[in-house]
């Protein structure tokens, strides 16, 4: 069963692609305009099967889940919004798995409910202490919604870029301008401040108990290896890495076979 869904979490309406049946694993999409839960993982949620009950929401600020009135995006928000989602719903044990922006989230949930998350999937991910902005993240966050903009942001997300197709940009320009009014808050200028608003404290990452997997493209451009991913590892209590070369910012999109291979052998049936 599948359904698009609106979940009131803390008087704000939230947007939920909900897939599947089973244990609940929660997907938590990255920062790009456009972006939503269906979009970033419809197809996964496809491929675990029925094994898997999966949560996809939009995120406060993305796709059709709006700001809270007087709030503004950032780790916090999400956070909070991401738990009081799980709450709303009545799951007590839940994987999580984040992209990117994502990832930082699902970092931040673990270190928040440790008797409720179970794994972690940090792909791509943020969060890291000192992490700098890079400049394709920058582009990403002020891309202008239209094709233009959707083809330069698509082209920064990949390596390889015969991804780029006019299909794959038109898709993504029309999703940019379906979301523009949730999204024109977030992220305004100077942008280095809401990569610091992501990274994560050492206290922060050491709360988490939740066994760890990092998944990261050789090649990313947005969320560089060595400044973003390799210095978890010093942090994280129970912490494993796959790296894959040739492999951009979106491994679920540019080595999908291996990433969904890579995610239900972590996740494992029932756990």
């Amino acid at each position: 069963m599948t359904a698009l869904r609106t979940v009131t979490v803390d008087g704000c309406p939230v947007h939920v692609f909900d897939s599947g049946a089973g244990p609940t694993v929660l997907m938590l999409h990255g920062s790009g305009p456009g972006t939503t839960g269906s979009g970033a993982w419809a197809t996964t949620a496809q491929a675990l099967g029925t094994s898997w009950r999966v949560l996809a929401p939009d995120q406060a600020g993305f796709g059709r889940t709006p700001v809270p009135e007087g709030a503004r995006g950032g780790l916090k928000l999400w956070t909070e919004q991401a738990a009081g989602l799980m709450d709303a719903l009545g799951v007590e044990r839940y994987a999580v798995v984040g992209h990117s922006m994502g990832g930082a989230v699902a970092l931040a949930l673990a270190a928040a409910r440790p008797e409720q998350v179970t794994r972690v999937v940090a792909v791509s991910t943020m969060g890291a202490p000192g992490a700098p902005l890079s400049v394709d993240l920058d582009a990403i966050w002020a891309a202008p919604a239209g094709p233009l903009g959707a083809r330069d942001m698509l082209r920064r997300l990949v390596h390889d870029q015969a991804l780029v197709t006019d299909p794959a940009v038109e898709a993504r320009a029309a999703a940019m301008r379906a979301g523009a009014a949730a999204y024109a808050s977030l992220f305004p200028p100077p942008r280095a401040r809401w990569a610091d608003d992501l990274a994560l404290p050492a206290r922060t990452l050491a709360a988490v108990r939740a066994p760890v997997l990092l998944v990261h493209g050789a090649e990313d451009r947005v969320t560089p290896l060595a400044a973003s991913t390799l210095p978890l590892l010093g942090h994280l209590a129970d912490v494993r890495l796959h790296v894959l070369g040739r492999c951009g910012h979106v491994p679920a999109v540019e080595h999908p076979h291996e990433f969904r291979h890579l995610l239900s052998c972590f996740l494992g049936p029932g756990r």
